[in-house]
């Protein structure tokens, strides 16, 4: 079947174009659409990629077309790029098809390849986790803000609470929203500091950067007000209730290791009900094995690639190294803690031949127990960049493929895009 090219007028109103159809992006490659596309999911939202024209494929000459003026109702403009933003659950498997024409780095989404198909629009992209306790339509209902109101009244100077307000009310952050729902995973953020300068980092970006996705708070909490909501929502909260530190609004938790023991020993004096998880660099080996000895349970290491040059192109570390990264994920291995790689994917790098095979050497060495596939949030184009000429090479497999291959040579590992419960967690 053939897709329709989607284009954006300067206002950001999605057109179907009258001839030409749909590209996407691999890498470096712009490709007619290929591969199989679903409905745009519930939850996910069209967006138009400013400064960048789309390019469509003319099936007329066989050609591709980057798009510089379009006529539509009488009117005619230059056209944006058009892709879509996927809520939780999804996983990207290829790009918008653009170029870059002018303006700035883009806004920081994971922007996925999108078109116009016989019903509406289409998406690339893989229905990675089916855990409905993530759905969009349970975050950001009309309760919420009482909610809000109702638990900061129960701690009204608690500076995690004062941060997770912003948080869950103006970002919408659903893990967030989650300690006033009171239910699931709980985020706990812990830090202002970070060692890694991460191009895409999402609290924090130069001034030739794009604009943050949301600012950090502005001072780290006391292990007490983080014991207080750990406390309170491990007690409260039913089913695979947890906890984490390391969210998106801070920076790296394991600069506080000191903190983060203490607020996990008064949180495990009080209840020893549920699990405390840390999301990290997994750059400070020495203090995250405190956080074991204190009762930190499980783990989640974000990482872009399981090579040290690519790794270390993006996350730009201080005073660390992959080297490090790869230690951490073996302590947590010998202290038996539940360990998910945060696999920041990006269609065409993620998915290179030596890429995989690194990853998977990485999974199997240390019995990984979990990926969780978390599309990365970046101008596509600026990771191109940081991309080109680092890491492993060979040639693109495709997410889909790279999915089933890392499942095939490690049976017992979690794909999906949610931390999973004591309850849930296999061994």
């Amino acid at each position: 079947m053939a897709f329709k090219l989607l284009v954006a007028d300067p206002k950001g109103t999605v057109f179907e174009h009258p001839t030409l159809l749909a590209t996407v992006r691999q890498d470096e490659e712009v490709a007619p659409a290929h591969g199989r596309p679903i409905p745009l999911p519930t939850g996910a939202k069209l967006a138009h990629l400013p400064g960048r024209l789309p390019v469509g494929f003319d099936p007329a000459t066989n050609e591709l077309v980057p798009v510089r003026q379009v006529k539509l109702g009488g009117r005619t403009f230059t056209p944006h790029a058009v892709g879509a933003v996927l809520p939780p659950g999804y996983t990207r498997t290829l790009l918008p098809g653009e170029v870059k024409a002018f303006g700035p780095v883009l806004p920081q989404w994971a922007y996925t390849a999108a078109a116009w198909g016989k019903e509406g629009p289409v998406v690339w992209a893989l229905h990675t986790d089916r855990r409905k306790h993530w759905t969009p339509e349970r975050f950001s209902t009309a309760e919420v803000k009482a909610l809000v109101k109702e638990h900061r009244a129960r701690f009204p100077t608690n500076a995690v609470l004062r941060q997770l307000e912003t948080c869950a009310l103006v970002y919408r952050c659903f893990t967030s929203q989650n300690v006033f729902y009171c239910r699931d995973e709980g985020a706990l953020p812990a830090s202002i500091m970070c060692n890694a300068t991460c191009v895409g980092c999402i609290s924090e970006q130069p001034e030739d950067g794009p604009p943050a996705s949301h600012d950090r708070m502005e001072d780290g909490p006391s292990a007490e007000e983080l014991a207080e909501v750990a406390v309170w929502h491990l007690t409260h909260a039913p089913g695979r209730t947890m906890v984490s530190f390391g969210q998106g609004c801070e920076g790296e938790p394991l600069t506080r290791w000191k903190v983060l023991v203490q607020a996990i020993r008064l949180t495990r004096a009080r209840t020893q009900r549920g699990s405390i998880n840390i999301n990290t660099n997994g750059s400070l080996t020495a203090g995250l094995e405190a956080l074991y000895d204190a009762g930190l349970d499980a783990v989640r290491v974000s990482l872009n690639s399981a090579v040290k040059s690519l790794y270390e192109a993006y996350y730009r570390p201080h005073k660390y190294g992959w080297e490090d990264v790869e230690a951490s994920i073996a302590l947590s291995r010998k202290k038996g803690a539940y360990v998910a790689l945060n696999l920041l994917l990006f269609p065409g790098v993620t998915d290179r031949k030596g890429e995989v095979d690194a990853l998977e050497r990485l999974v199997r060495r240390y019995k990984v127990n979990q990926i969780q596939t978390r599309p990365l949030a970046i101008d596509p184009l600026q990771y191109i960049d940081v991309a080109r000429g680092q890491g492993a090479g060979g040639e693109p497999i495709g997410i889909g493929p790279m999915l089933k291959r890392l499942k095939a040579k490690a049976p017992w590992l979690t794909i999906g895009n949610f931390a999973r419960g004591l309850g849930e967690r296999r061994d």
